[in-house]
């Protein structure tokens, strides 16, 4: 999950952003609403974390300037203040869900897994597709029950893919799933980390749509790894 973390507490930002990498997540951090709205024009988040009292201004007010653009993606407040009057109003004007600080990382990931899975219409946890399932929390793989070793990124294109089973995802979709802003990206890195996929899990699991990206392949595709041992005498 690719996160926009806009928060301009230091010490906050750094805790959130150690959290989150334990769950793999992408975290881009910005402390004012002017890089905010540059951030949502530069990468494609899955969500954002929003913090209300930044240096330039209420983030409420950017909240609302993206829902008057048609921006759908989810949004999360995370802020100090917590009177009712101040939740209702972020869910009225275009909220997705609302955390008071302090906060548990644990609730704050349980929340932004769920924020996920209702972005991609699923109301459970486990994703799966065939025999093969991810555990976004666990961050383990299985085929047919038997675990499949990803690294990393490996496991952070997958769930890309799982979470958009019918879209066809471009390089640079795909891209932003797996690195931030400031980070290098080798220009054969995606075709890299597809290659892997398609060794450990079937050559068919991830299709090329020329011309445009990629996309996950039918359940069907995805191949059963032989136990060991298997087909001895």
């Amino acid at each position: 999950m690719h996160v926009l973390l806009i928060e301009d507490d230091a010490l906050v930002a750094s805790g959130i952003q150690a959290g989150l990498a334990v769950y793999d997540f992408v975290v881009d951090h910005v402390t004012t609403m002017a890089e905010a709205r540059s951030a949502m024009e530069t990468v494609s988040s899955d969500v954002v974390i929003l913090d209300r009292g930044l240096p330039d201004g209420d983030g409420m007010l950017l909240l609302e300037e993206w829902r008057r653009a048609g921006i759908d993606t989810p949004v999360l407040i995370l802020t100090a203040r917590d009177a009712v009057s101040d939740r209702i109003e972020g869910l009225h004007v275009g909220a997705d869900d609302y955390l008071v600080k302090p906060f548990d990382l644990d609730e704050l990931v349980a929340r932004l897994q769920a924020l996920l899975r209702r972005a991609a219409g699923r109301s459970r946890a486990l994703i799966e597709h065939g025999p093969l399932c991810l555990d976004p929390i666990s961050r383990e793989v299985s085929v047919a029950g038997q675990p499949v070793s990803l690294s990393r990124r490996e496991l952070v294109l997958l769930e890309a893919f799982l979470q958009a089973p019918r879209s066809v995802l471009t390089a640079g979709q795909l891209k932003d799933s797996l690195y931030g802003l400031n980070e290098e990206v080798e220009s054969n890195a995606l075709n890299v980390h597809i290659h892997h996929l398609r060794r450990k899990l079937g050559s068919r699991v991830i299709e090329t749509v020329r011309g445009l990206g990629y996309r996950l392949g039918k359940p069907s595709a995805v191949e059963v790894p032989r136990r060991q041992g298997a087909g001895r005498a």
